[in-house]
């Protein structure tokens, strides 16, 4: 019941008087009651709805991920019958904890489940990455050793070299609000200062609020960035049509279509 609640939240967030004619993205968030993203209101405006639902995660392990995984299909159902066209399956921990082939598995369920195109915040950040030319990246995370260790390996499985991977060791979900765009910025910084020749930074994690963050942090460290949720709506964006260019984002986003 707490995840058509999250959905009947998404889908009165962005009303519109031609919902008919701007394409829906749905989006599976991890945890119960996340409402439509302010970030993907502030990148594409009216370009773009929204329909959101929930699996219930508070727990960032692999325990936790492990507890929601059934959850998805029925999710992603709803928001079909919500009039998704394309579906993202959020937060990039629960899609490259099991490494690729599962992430893989994991867009094939959403699809079998909604008959719609679907995609995952974990391929919105690779594909980011392969994007700005990522290849030797410093990465930080809200998450503990061991699920910074599974990030390492779905990196390294997608050709990429980690120099550093260095998270907060954030567990509940809760928690993850407690951390500030400033504390971010300055943590970005320090992670990527540990890593001398990384020419991006990835900062994981979709419950951080980044978006604002993202050109600062490039001003500062010198080298494009990558980070969960924008990323993520970037490629959701693309995947019902958009370009997923949101100028003032930071250098991928603000490339022409």
């Amino acid at each position: 019941m707490a995840g058509c609640a999250a959905l009947a939240a998404g889908l009165t967030v962005r009303p519109t008087g031609a919902a008919s004619k701007v394409p829906v993205l749905g989006l599976i968030f991890p945890p119960f009651g996340r409402g439509v993203p302010e970030e993907g209101v502030a990148m594409y405006g009216d370009r773009l709805r929204f329909v959101v639902n929930g699996l219930g995660l508070d727990r960032m392990t692999p325990e936790g991920y492990d507890s929601v995984i059934p959850r998805i299909p029925a999710a992603a159902e709803e928001l079909a019958a919500a009039g998704a066209e394309a579906i993202e399956l959020t937060g990039t921990s629960l899609t490259f904890y099991k490494g690729e082939e599962f992430n893989q598995r994991l867009r094939e369920a959403v699809t079998s489940a909604s008959g719609l195109p679907a995609t995952t915040m974990s391929n919105g950040v690779i594909d980011g990455l392969e994007a700005v030319g990522a290849s030797r990246v410093a990465v930080a995370t809200a998450y503990n050793d061991e699920v910074n260790a599974r990030l390492e390996a779905f990196l390294i499985e997608h050709g990429l070299t980690p120099l550093v991977v260095t998270g907060l060791g954030i567990e509940a979900i809760a928690d993850v609000d407690s951390v500030t765009q400033d504390d971010l910025i300055q943590f970005g910084a320090r992670v990527h200062a540990s890593a001398p020749g990384a020419d991006s930074l990835l900062v994981s994690c979709g419950g951080f609020r980044t978006l604002e963050i993202i050109a600062p942090l490039e001003a500062r460290t010198g080298v494009p960035v990558i980070s969960s949720m924008p990323h993520g709506l970037w490629a959701g964006a693309r995947l019902v049509g958009l370009s997923g260019a949101a100028p003032g984002y930071g250098t991928l986003l603000s490339r022409d279509a």
